[in-house]
């Protein structure tokens, strides 16, 4: 008796039933025998583990859960170890897969799609800055609570962006579900990792709104056409607001979804455009370097990834026209937006076109001409 009960603790926890079971692992019930908090427990052999060549996978969805600590993603509380045994301890959720939400109910009204959305996106944005990149972002691993709310779940093929991202700032290894994949992510010369999760983003909240998935094939490379041409259809119960950001989030070109850099045109001269812009940046608490016509801005007090720092360069395109260039050389995407935000509202008297402003111009003499 007292063998049978051993068998069935493992550190302070009172193993359970069997509630998931995979290739390589399985997740148990157990409750603390100290508080009788209900955990989950993910036990993997060892020596299935060492043979199928998942150590460093394994490691690294450990690594990973050990730096995210959010609302809505799956809690990581400790991992244990036995000669044959990995258990990796987790926040037991009973509300099970938003996938299966689906399925039985059906496509989901915008107020309700709109919360899981929201707490996606902030539980996503969170790792993010962490430096967490999910990649296999889908219905399947997003749980929900007891109370209805969203739960990011099953980082094992995440990456961090110190130890993956290379040379060329881009992470290279292909993965993720097919459904789900962002275009670049097939493309197979490097991608960022944040817009790729992004694009998975706006495939789950499609077909939450929808019932169904914007790219589908039967057929491999043709599911692989539809997605790098974003090759879909909204369906006309969606709202015209909701269709608008759903294209805007599903565009094939990354370099338009996670903008790092923006730009205006000034009449000014350069001196006095560079003056402007440092007058403008050092009451945010920016130190500025200046070499000619280019300036760093680096951020004296850090972000949520480190100091923002902020690149600057003054372009000539006519006698007395010049294009100015602000670029995130390093830290958060949104932080730069937000410092950018309030950079352009101080520089009112340089700036003569905005590039929205620009861009139109160029939109409607292409039609004029046309």
């Amino acid at each position: 008796m007292s063998a049978a009960k051993v068998k069935r603790v493992v550190g302070k926890y009172e193993l359970g039933r069997t509630i998931g079971e995979g290739t390589f692992a399985k997740v148990k019930f157990a409750r603390s025998s100290q508080t009788g908090d209900p955990v989950a427990i993910k036990i993997l052999d060892k020596e299935k583990v060492l043979k199928n060549k998942m150590a460093e996978q394994i490691r690294r969805e450990i690594a990973t859960m050990k730096r995210i600590k959010h609302p809505n993603v799956i809690r990581l509380y400790e991992v244990m170890g036995s000669k044959t045994k990995i258990y990796i301890v987790l926040e037991y959720v009973t509300g099970g897969e938003l996938f299966d939400k689906i399925v039985h109910h059906g496509r989901m009204k915008e107020d309700e799609a709109r919360k899981y959305f929201q707490q996606l996106i902030n539980a996503v944005d969170y790792c993010h800055s962490r430096g967490v990149y999910h990649r296999d972002l889908k219905p399947e691993n997003l749980l929900l609570d007891k109370t209805g709310d969203l739960k990011v779940s099953d980082f094992g093929l995440s990456a961090i962006s110190q130890q993956q991202i290379q040379g060329d700032g881009l992470l290279h290894t292909t993965c993720g579900t097919p459904n789900y994949v962002a275009p670049e992510v097939l493309d197979d010369r490097g991608y960022d990792g944040a817009t790729a999760d992004l694009w998975s983003c706006g495939v789950i909240l499609f077909v939450l709104l929808a019932g169904y998935l914007p790219f589908d094939d039967s057929n491999l490379m043709n599911l692989y056409r539809k997605i790098s041409v974003a090759e879909f259809t909204c369906p006309p119960w969606m709202s015209f607001s909701v269709k608008k950001f759903i294209t805007r989030i599903l565009d094939p070109n990354p370099g338009t979804v996670s903008k790092r850099e923006t730009r205006f045109t000034s009449k000014c001269p350069p001196s006095e455009i560079i003056k402007k812009i440092e007058e403008a940046a050092k009451p945010l608490g920016y130190d500025v370097h200046k070499k000619n016509y280019k300036m760093r801005l680096e951020n004296v007090k850090a972000g949520r990834k480190g100091n923002l720092n902020v690149a600057t360069e003054v372009l000539q395109v006519a006698p007395s026209l010049h294009l100015v260039e602000v670029r995130k050389a390093k830290g958060d995407t949104l932080e730069f937006h937000k410092f950018y935000k309030k950079l352009s509202s101080s520089l009112k008297d340089v700036v003569w076109k905005t590039e929205e402003e620009m861009q139109t111009s160029n939109v409607e003499s292409k039609q004029f001409c046309a």
